[in-house]
């Protein structure tokens, strides 16, 4: 006997309602940067820098050269020479500050480098089945103590990846970044992106002293990586990569600060006027807040 509308058992009142965006947004991993002053040697680089990456996300940080771009990516990933003096870096509510490097990697945050480093006699394949199963036994995603791949399950699984990016086999029997050209250490960075799949990966530069033709091969790597599980904070001091990824979000650094934020068409800003405009609108801004000596009003 069919059910009257409006008469419903109990039991079937319950459906099963999609989720609210608010509600999707909760489960997505975020790294924020809250109020960040950082210092090199007693020097203040950072001086108070906000913003938030979540996943799915491609944000894009651009600044001159000096800007603390570099600073920015080294001190969210631990590098002991960056001294945090105030504010925060937290990833899913709780405060990075207090973890090594490789934890915050653990965590499933991700440092690309604008300088790889060469590592003599380690084949790529040994250092990245070292980092995977590092990761997975420090809990990455929650899942604790997982069992460490053997070298079949992950040749196997790095196969895969090399295809998937369109890289040679042979660059897993490559000792790491020896010998490689400015492109293919910049490629195996991409390579080790691929196979940790971390939740948040920085992008530091990695367009950095690559023809064009590289750098159209690099960022059609990372497009076939970014998606709904993986945020991207792609640090550059140029807007030529973001012709082939598209950031949501764009943010220019100067001098320490994030002084603008906007749309991709930031970037086309910033490629038609170059960084002059921006640091003369800051500097009338700034002006406008400084008192004229001797009568104490702001100067016009």
């Amino acid at each position: 006997m069919p059910l009257s509308s409006g008469h419903e058992k109990g039991e079937n009142k319950a459906r099963i309602e999609p989720k609210r965006e608010s509600e999707k947004d909760q489960e997505l991993s975020q790294l924020e940067i809250k109020d960040l002053h950082a210092s090199i040697e007693g020097k203040e680089i950072l001086k108070g820098v906000d913003f938030q990456v979540k996943q799915g996300e491609i944000h894009a940080i651009m600044g001159p050269n000096g800007s603390g771009k570099s600073t920015l990516a080294s001190t969210i990933m631990g590098h002991p020479k960056y001294k945090v003096t105030k504010g925060d870096i937290s990833f899913d509510g709780q405060t990075l500050l207090n973890l090594a490097p490789d934890a915050r990697a653990r965590k499933g945050v991700f440092l690309a480098f604008q300088y790889p480093y060469e590592v003599p006699g380690v084949s790529l394949s040994t250092f990245l089945r070292t980092a995977y199963n590092s990761v997975r036994q420090g809990g990455k995603r929650g899942d604790l103590g997982q069992e460490m791949v053997s070298v079949l399950e992950f040749r196997k699984l790095l196969k895969e990846k090399l295809r998937l990016l369109d890289m040679d086999d042979s660059f897993a029997t490559r000792y790491l970044n020896e010998g490689f050209s400015g492109g293919e250490k910049k490629r195996c960075e991409i390579l080790q992106l691929a196979v940790l799949q971390p939740k948040i990966a920085v992008l530091d530069e990695t367009d950095s002293g690559l023809d064009i033709d590289s750098v159209k091969i690099v960022a059609e790597g990372v497009n076939k990586l970014v998606g709904p599980e993986m945020g991207v904070m792609i640090i550059t001091h140029y807007q030529r990569i973001l012709r082939y990824i598209k950031p949501n979000h764009v943010h220019i650094l100067l001098d320490g600060r994030m002084v603008k934020s906007g749309g991709p068409e930031l970037a086309d800003v910033l490629e038609a006027r170059g960084y002059d405009w921006i640091k003369k609108e800051v500097g009338e801004v700034t002006d406008s807040m400084v008192p004229q000596q001797g009568n104490g009003h702001p100067t016009e």
